[in-house]
């Protein structure tokens, strides 16, 4: 092992290992843990209580509890909230449960819904289908400064290893298993975390993930929240990313922590998706923060 190498390898051990509430030093600059604000974890979902039962019994064994869990739900059926129900006996973190009517694919509105419900000035956003590493929020919460909203990555699973998940809930996969695109997505690491939090393209707004971002909510109230003229999938995420920026929010780019598993799902219909690349566009050419159309509605 060069020098170099092994100079990283410890102190990627050194800085792992201590208390959780050490101050963290990049080599550039010290933060201290403390004086973080309240949280909420926002999770997204429609009509797949398995995959929302793994996601929230994995919010509930975080090192780092939110404040609270707001669903915004898209209109999934009975047996979703019945779930949900069931799933808030089992914490003491309280459990939002944010509904509307199945009018087809409509996460934009739903998300702005839940937007308003919720208590906490800080919000992590994921999505239904999703497990969280155990530090997924403490990660997050290390990057946490005003005047930036902060996108992470995903690691994205086979059908093989997505079974493997719901047959074991203590399952964790190795490394290997992950494949050449997402094994660094599953490294943590303090000094790989503050090293690249301002480094790794922080020019390029479109790489992001919609299913792990955090944001200031006043931040996201600036910009009205979510553009709801966006329905189905697709570039909703980036569009309101584009208008944080637009409006003075810097991105940060959470790498080597606030890990989290993609379980696998078919692809969703791309039938909105060039309108939407309409929308973003002109987002882009004419540096627009506000939309019209988001929590608050303007004719």
């Amino acid at each position: 092992m060069t020098k170099g190498a092994e100079k990283i390898v410890n102190s990627t051990y050194q800085q792992e290992n201590m208390p959780e509430n050490a101050p963290v030093t990049s080599g550039l600059c010290t933060c201290q843990n403390s004086n973080k604000p309240t949280v909420s974890l926002l999770v997204s979902t429609y009509n797949w209580k398995e995959a929302l039962a793994l996601c929230l019994r994995s919010a509930f064994s975080q090192t780092v509890k939110p404040d609270e869990i707001v669903i915004a739900d898209d209109g999934s059926r009975e047996d979703t909230r019945e779930l949900i129900e069931n799933m808030k006996k089992k914490t003491d973190i309280p459990v939002v449960h944010v509904w509307h009517e199945d009018k087809g694919f409509r996460k934009t509105n739903i998300l702005n819904k839940a937007i308003k419900k919720i208590s906490s000035e800080y919000i992590i956003q994921i999505d239904g289908d999703i497990v969280m590493d155990k530090n997924f929020i403490s990660d997050h919460l290390e990057l946490v400064e005003e005047g930036y909203f902060v996108c992470g990555s995903r690691v994205g699973l086979s059908p093989m290893i997505t079974n493997q998940f719901f047959r074991n809930t203590h399952y964790h996969p190795y490394m290997f298993q992950l494949g050449l695109m997402y094994m660094f997505n599953s490294i943590r690491s303090r000094v790989i975390r503050r090293y690249l939090e301002k480094r790794y393209f922080p020019k390029n707004i479109q790489r992001l993930r919609g299913c792990n971002m955090a944001f200031w909510k006043e931040d996201l109230l600036r910009v009205n929240g979510y553009n709801e003229d966006m329905n189905g999938w697709g570039q909703e995420d980036t569009e309101i990313a584009y208008r944080l920026v637009h409006a003075g929010v810097k991105k940060k780019f959470l790498k080597g922590g606030g890990i989290e598993y993609h379980l696998y799902h078919k692809p969703a219909s791309k039938e909105n998706l060039t309108h939407h690349n309409e929308i973003l566009q002109e987002v882009i050419d004419k540096k627009i923060a506000w939309c019209k159309n988001g929590i608050v509605k303007q004719d």
